[in-house]
């Protein structure tokens, strides 16, 4: 941003704005995407036991594992992804 755009932007916003795992990365992006995985497996919340998908939970639970390894060896570190995954 430059001129009177950056002028009326607080600097607090800016700083979020340019930061590396701001909302112009994927850093930003993939944790709220993942978000919504999330969202959709909270449906099963009111589903028989009986009618789990087994398979389904374990490929969320071994995906969770590789991306949670995933954000803590990428720079920068990205917390939010590794707190939904």
């Amino acid at each position: 941003m430059s001129g009177v755009a950056a002028a009326a932007v607080p600097s607090k916003f800016v700083t979020f704005l340019n930061h590396p795992a701001g909302p112009k990365t994927i850093f930003f992006w993939a944790p709220l995407m993942k978000w919504c995985l999330v969202a959709a497996g909270l449906k099963d919340l009111n589903r028989p036991a009986d009618k789990l998908s087994v398979s389904q939970n374990v490929a969320l639970a071994c995906t969770g594992f590789i991306w949670v390894r995933y954000c803590f060896v990428i720079t920068p570190i990205n917390h939010s992804l590794a707190a939904v995954s």
